[in-house]
Order: structure tokens, then C-alpha cells, then sequence
């Protein structure tokens, strides 16, 4: 069945149109993305109205693609922005009611569960003990096991956009600021890894997201020319090479790297610094990174239940 899962996280809305089948391998047919930043539209707690629009728009604009594309059902899930916005229920329940569309918000276990879930499908059982890193706009999701379920799923509010706003406000960043950052961000991880380690170290460490993506590429990864089938890396000594190197890069220096969007070199020195804490924390030599993460965790977890079954995130 063709199927369409609109993700709506805290840097960008996305909407991925597969192709999909249980016991196969979901392909993607069509891409429908733009950088809405809702997490930018946070006035304190509560999601701007602008911000409550803007999401409106793309959504019943998203519908119109999926129902262009053949799209026999859309599952729709929104992540840490709406999760966190006081009015994030209301907003939901207001597009619901206007364009017939429920979308679930997931919790950060969900999110590290999920994803998990799409690196063991991709990887397979013989990558055995896996330990799954994401690093999104407004949290870091980590997960461990050696089942399609993990032991552990951890969700940490160290997104990069998220650390971007609080800690990073200058163009080049204040040393000052970045040395904050990065005591913060250690601490918030060192707090928890005992949670995660105590399973046992991984037979393979795996990283996801943009930010991972983007990291590995300007340490001298494949670029994505050349398809998901090469194998990507990020090593530890690349990752605080690039922590350091970028903490003294304006943001235009940062656009000019390879695999870099001008919407994401703002934020790319704070995700340096929590991969270079996950690497440095957790004992890793090395992250390789997975293609598949949260929407295609979606998807296999819709396509394992039955026909009749909805979609839960549980």
C-alpha cells in the first residue's frame, strides 16, 4: 500500500510518501518538506498563533499532496515542539476538527523507541547489542537493546535547535558560551548514561538525523549522491575536531561546508557538541550512520499490526 507519514517536528514538517508491503522494505516514492520551525514560534510555553497557522497551512496543504500522490493513509505525529507548547492538544484538536486529520503526539520514549526500531530493521540481528543515537531540534533520544523493542529509551532536551536558542547567541559564539554549552550538555548526558550502560557496552553504535548526517558528511562522509547503501561514519576524534572547529565558524563559513542547508548551520555547532558528548561519554570509537529513522519507524510498526488495528506509538 502507498502510505504518507507527516512529521512535524521542531526544525522542519515533512511529509514521506512509501511505498510499503508487510515483510518488504519500504521505498520512498515522494518527499513534501519545509522548514516551519515551530519551535521558534514557542511564545514562553505556548505555540504562537502565526506558529498555530503555519502549521495549519502545511498540514491541509500536506493532505492535498498525499490524496495527489495516491496516499492510502497518512499517519501523522508531531514531536518535542508541540509536545512541549501548554496549547499544543488544543491546536491539534483544532486541525483535527477543520481537516479531518488525528495527529499523535509522541513522547520522547516513543520517539527513541521508534527509531530504534528502524535501525534494528535496517541493520538486522546481526548487529546484535545496538545503541541508537538522535540528535533533533529539540531533544536527544538514545536507545539500547539487542530485541526490536530496546531495553532502554532515553529522551534528553538536548536538541540542536533547542541549545542553539538558549546557550548560543552570538555570530561567531562567545567562548564563553560554547564552554556553558558544553558543560550543560555533558552533564545532562552523564546524568542518564548509567540508565543505558548498565546493559552492557553495543556491538554497534548507530547515529540518525540530520545533524548526525550533516557531521559525518564534512568529516569526509559519502554524500547522499551516492545513495543510503554506502556505509557512513562519524569517529570520535572527527566529532571534536568539528566541535572545536566550528565554535570559531560564523554561520555563513558553516553554509559553505559540504552537505550543510542554510537552514541547519546555525544549529550545527550545537549538535557537534552533543555528538562529540555521546562519542566522548559513552566510550564510542565510532557512529555509523543509518538512513532510517523515526518516519520509517512509523511505518514498520503500522505495517506489523493488523489491517484493522490502528496506529499507537506504544
Amino acid at each position: 500500500m502507498r502510505m504518507g507519514v507527516l512529521d512535524i517536528g521542531s526544525n522542519t514538517v515533512h511529509l514521506l510518501v512509501m511505498d510499503a508491503h508487510q515483510g518488504g522494505k519500504p521505498l520512498p516514492a515522494y518527499s513534501h518538506k519545509v522548514e516551519l520551525r515551530l519551535a521558534e514560534h514557542l511564545d514562553g510555553d505556548r505555540l504562537s498563533d502565526e506558529g498555530a497557522k503555519r502549521l495549519h497551512s502545511f498540514v491541509k496543504e500536506s493532505l492535498q499532496v498525499a490524496e495527489d500522490k495516491g496516499v492510502q493513509e497518512t499517519l501523522a505525529f508531531a514531536t518535542s515542539a508541540v509536545r512541549e507548547a501548554v496549547n499544543g492538544d488544543e491546536i491539534l484538536e483544532w486541525i483535527k476538527a477543520d481537516l479531518g486529520i488525528t495527529i499523535e503526539v509522541l513522547s520522547g520514549a516513543d520517539e527513541a523507541r521508534l527509531t530504534f526500531l528502524a535501525v534494528r530493521r535496517w541493520f538486522g540481528w546481526s548487529s546484535n547489542r545496538l545503541q541508537v543515537f538522535d540528535i533533533g531540534g529539540g531533544s536527544l533520544e538514545i536507545a539500547s537493546g539487542i530485541d526490536e523493542e530496546p531495553d532502554a529509551a532515553v529522551s534528553l532536551p538536548l536538541g540542536a535547535g533547542r541549545l542553539t536558542r538558549a546557550w548560543l547567541g552570538a555570530d561567531p559564539p562567545d567562548p564563553d558560551q560554547v564552554r556553558a554549552l558544553r558543560r550543560h550538555v555533558r552533564a545532562e548526558i552523564a546524568g542518564r548514561i548509567g540508565g543505558v550502560t548498565r546493559f552492557g557496552p553495543p556491538d554497534h553504535a548507530v547515529a540518525t538525523s540530520k545533524t548526525f548526517k550533516q557531521l559525518a558528511r564534512i568529516a569526509g562522509a559519502a554524500p547522499s549522491s551516492e545513495g543510503p547503501f554506502v556505509r557512513r561514519v562519524l569517529t570520535r576524534e572527527a566529532a571534536k575536531d568539528w566541535a572545536d572547529r566550528l565554535a570559531h565558524m560564523p554561520v555563513s563559513s558553516r553554509q559553505a561546508l559540504p552537505g550543510v542547508s542554510e537552514g541547519r548551520a546555525p544549529q550545527l555547532l550545537a549538535g557537534a557538541i552533543v555528538a562529540d558528548a555521546v562519542l566522548d561519554l559513552f566510550d564510542l570509537p565510532v557512529l555509523e550512520v543509518c538512513p532510517w529513522a523515526l518516519r520509517e519507524g512509523i511505518i514498520l510498526r503500522r505495517l506489523d499490526l493488523l489491517p484493522d488495528q490502528p496506529f499507537t506509538p506504544q
